[in-house]
């Protein structure tokens, strides 16, 4: 069995099964042995089962929170966010069924009509991360299912708690055993596995750049179809037009937002110089009243990271950007609680070749960039192997145009530091992955078109 441990003490908090080769195989073929019969099912079918899913959830929020805080670490308020977000793509998606519309296009032979259609393409498979356990699950399964395909499903193993809570409520609201599936173990075994099948026709995946690459290397064998949703090296742009306290709110529930350990979180802050000091010190008065606790409670705080490899690399990252010249604003060291508790972080000073500036933090690290102008915040913030999100704070609507147009990211967000919902097209070019997820354009990628032309229609 795999022990799970709650990362704000230590203690193990529960167990998920370690399946072996032949045990996750089982699960392959249950995924595969029923695409036929899942695929043929009209679209408000699958639909009433996902939204029969979603109200079983809705009326046991509390519930799955509780799960995910001891689990994850991430304080209550926030797992119940995270719920709410993740049931908005089960809702989405239970109604999207109905809407993957194909299409006709007038023909170039008289006598004949084209139609295209859009079929399920087969059975899927996806991996996702600890960070929101929940949510990720929620948004793949979801749009794999509404589209008529099967998916199996390999949870993080330091999350996996909430995952087989959300299968056990798939079960209870009819969903089949096969059309959902999970597993959990070796992560390099179960992703060798699904790659390694060639009946799994997709792989949807979220995680490290590293692995996706790895993940995508070995798809290719079969030319599998796969989204992926990798790091992230989020550039934040305050201009001095910008409402100082606004964009520093933001900036401060984006970035704390699971202790800092999201994808999306703002990573290099770009503040203009005219109002560089006066930004620094908002944020770091906003972040100064934040509590650093354990998760089970009302009120909002500042979770434990994940792992002592997460602390450790927050450490090293801050350590390294110390010794090279940054100011120390705020924190700057691991919480007087010990374990995992990391101190929220003021960074200022900080220079493009810190190693800080190339790296994913994924921690409550603040680091403060100054710069003088449009042209060379926009060269500096393009200036990485990520383009997941963008965020941009200014005024100027002629100028959040260009931004908008100019900064090379999947997602630019202007004037907010909230990304999204169901209803969006989430993901991110360069390094940062491909594919959506989210939006009429996520289902579209579990879906293959098929044309067809009816001739001899004239006789």
């Amino acid at each position: 069995m795999i022990n799970v441990f709650n990362p704000a003490d230590g203690s193990i908090v529960g167990e998920a099964p370690e399946l072996g080769a032949a045990d996750i195989q089982a699960a392959i073929d249950r995924t595969c042995s029923a695409f036929p019969q899942w695929s043929r099912k009209l679209a408000k079918e699958r639909g009433d089962l996902l939204r029969r899913w979603f109200e079983l959830i809705r009326a046991d929020k509390r519930v799955f929170a509780e799960i995910m805080v001891k689990e994850n670490g991430k304080c209550l308020s926030e797992a119940l966010g995270e719920i709410d977000y993740g049931l908005g793509f089960i809702e989405w998606y239970a109604e999207e069924a109905k809407r993957v519309y194909g299409d006709t296009i007038p023909s170039h032979a008289a006598g004949a009509e084209i139609l295209v259609f859009k079929e399920p393409a087969g059975p899927t498979a996806a991996i996702t991360p600890w960070n929101f356990p929940f949510m990720m699950i929620a948004r793949k399964i979801a749009t794999a299912l509404a589209a008529g395909c099967t998916m199996i499903i390999k949870p993080s193993e330091l999350t996996p708690l909430t995952a087989y809570k959300m299968l056990e409520y798939a079960r209870k609201a009819g969903i089949p055993e096969g059309v959902f599936e999970m597993v959990t173990g070796n992560p390099k075994e179960i992703g060798e596995l699904f790659t390694g099948d060639s009946r799994i026709r997709k792989i949807s995946f979220t995680g490290s750049t590293a692995v996706g690459k790895m993940l995508a290397a070995a798809c290719g064998n079969d030319l599998k179809k796969m989204t992926l949703e990798l790091g992230g090296n989020a550039p934040f742009i305050v201009f001095d037009d910008a409402s100082i306290d606004d964009a520093a709110t933001s900036l401060v529930a984006a970035k704390l937002r699971n202790s800092g350990q999201v994808c999306i979180s703002p990573n290099r802050i770009y503040v203009q110089d005219a109002i560089h000091d006066r930004f620094v010190a908002a944020v770091a008065e906003k972040v100064a009243r934040i509590r650093v606790d354990q998760g089970m409670q009302e009120a909002f705080v500042v979770g434990p990271l994940i792992n002592q490899t997460g602390i450790d690399k927050v450490a090293e990252l801050v350590d390294d950007a110390k010794s090279a010249g940054a100011q120390v604003v705020l924190g700057g060291k691991p919480h007087a609680k010990g374990g995992l508790f990391y101190e929220p972080t003021v960074l200022a000073g900080l220079t493009d070749d810190m190693r800080m500036a190339h790296t994913e933090i994924f921690g409550p690290v603040f680091a403060v960039y100054r710069f003088h102008t449009e042209d060379e915040v926009v060269t500096r913030a393009n200036h990485s192997e990520y383009g997941l999100v963008a965020y941009v704070f200014t005024r100027d609507l002629a100028r959040s145009f260009r931004l908008s147009r100019n900064i090379e990211a999947g997602m630019v967000i202007l004037n907010s530091g909230s990304v999204g919902t169901a209803s969006i097209p989430f993901g991110g070019i360069k390094h940062s992955g491909y594919g959506r997820e989210g939006s009429y354009y996520g289902i579209e990628e579990y879906v293959e078109v098929k044309y067809v032309l009816m001739a001899g229609l004239d006789k």
